[in-house]
């Protein structure tokens, strides 16, 4: 109730006038702070539902669009229906970002809903390099809403917000409460109730949280969940043992080419020397793999990631490589969990496989 009202106040707000990029969340109450950034030619960024299918959705008006168009990109279908996905090589530089609350006090500590997507959408944006320290914070709320609340209640974790909007009042918090520096990959649970588990649970519904685990623990961080035992965190380091057995393997080999050598290698390469039963395997397709990466990186990415295949071919002469899986609904489970993954600098392009490469897969491999 009064959410337009209280939307339209943010016209006013010199934050507001500022920002180029505008991340709002998908509430229906701030549908008027949606419409207000795309009349004022800003970039509007929406998180996607539950971070399914990624973090971000770019919204894309169509050309020419009239004020009533601008309308409909601003409600919740015109987000699914004039949106374009943003991946975390987007380069995204989020100048404003806009929440729902379900209570907020006047010094700026925040409560959502439980479920702790908006701290983690900011923790994610953080990691990211999307947002900085300076980067103001508003929510929209109603009158009622505006509460006093025990600073106790509050996490490391927790997002506070530096501006609230009511139909009736503007508050700027002064908040001096750090907000979150990044993903606390230790921390039990992002929400008061538990329901949100940083936990291997929730890496596989939320695959980008996934690829940004993946970047950090390879720049070095500690990406250790709480439930999850050190030992069996860095068991999955890449190992050297393929490589040194490819080594030995080709020594006596020495007249031969180097293509040649390398072709032989990728041709009898398997993750799973011994495939079970006698269904259709389901193929995926990895595209734009660097020159310089090697099968034993892709191999490592990929068990991070608890998507080893039944059968791997890898093809690096022609920068591709083809993953077998037992049906169509784990392959395409690992399409989702590997979409943004990077190995060398490059974007991996990670799809099913047409038909035609499946069928070539199949004929290769029954050629071992």
């Amino acid at each position: 109730q009064g959410s337009r009202q209280a939307c339209c106040s943010v016209r006013a707000l010199d934050v507001f006038h500022k920002a180029n990029e505008i991340k709002v969340d998908p509430d229906k109450p701030l549908e008027g702070v949606r419409l207000a950034a795309l009349q004022a030619r800003k970039t509007l960024l929406v998180p996607t539902p539950r971070l399914r299918t990624g973090l971000f959705n770019k919204i894309v008006p169509p050309p020419g669009a009239t004020k009533e168009m601008l309308r409909i990109c601003a409600t919740s279908q015109g987000v699914k229906d004039f949106s374009v996905p943003i991946g975390l090589d987007g380069k995204a530089r989020v100048d404003l970002v806009v929440v729902g609350s379900v209570a907020v006090s006047e010094k700026g500590w925040r409560i959502g809903k439980g479920e702790g997507y908006a701290d983690m959408e900011y923790a994610m944006m953080v990691s990211m390099g999307a947002v900085q320290e300076d980067t103001p914070v508003i929510t929209i709320v109603h009158d009622c809403q505006v509460i006093d609340i025990a600073e106790e209640l509050l996490d490391d974790h927790d997002l506070t917000v530096d501006y609230i909007l009511t139909p009736t009042r503007t508050i700027k918090t002064n908040c001096k409460r750090m907000k979150p520096q990044g993903i606390m990959w230790h921390k039990a649970s992002y929400c008061a109730t538990g329901d949100l588990r940083v936990s291997y649970e929730m890496l596989g519904k939320i695959p980008v949280l996934k690829i940004l685990r993946y970047r950090e623990k390879q720049a070095g961080k500690d990406v250790i969940l709480k439930d999850e035992h050190p030992d069996l965190a860095n068991a999955a380091k890449p190992t050297v043992l393929n490589e040194k057995a490819m080594a030995e393997n080709t020594r006596p080999q020495a007249a031969m080419g180097s293509s040649q050598i390398r072709q032989q290698y990728v041709e009898s390469d398997s993750l799973s020397p011994r495939l079970e039963g006698s269904g259709t395997l389901t193929t995926v397709y990895v595209g734009n793999i660097p020159p310089s990466t090697r099968v034993s990186e892709l191999k490592h990415a990929l068990r991070e990631f608890h998507a080893t295949p039944l059968r791997l071919n890898w093809q690096g002469a022609q920068h591709r490589a083809f993953l077998d899986y037992k049906d169509k609904a784990t392959a395409a489970s690992v399409v989702s969990s590997l979409q943004g993954l990077s190995l060398g600098g490059k974007t991996l392009r990670v799809e099913l496989a047409r038909n035609q490469r499946n069928k070539g897969q199949v004929e290769i491999n029954s050629q071992k």
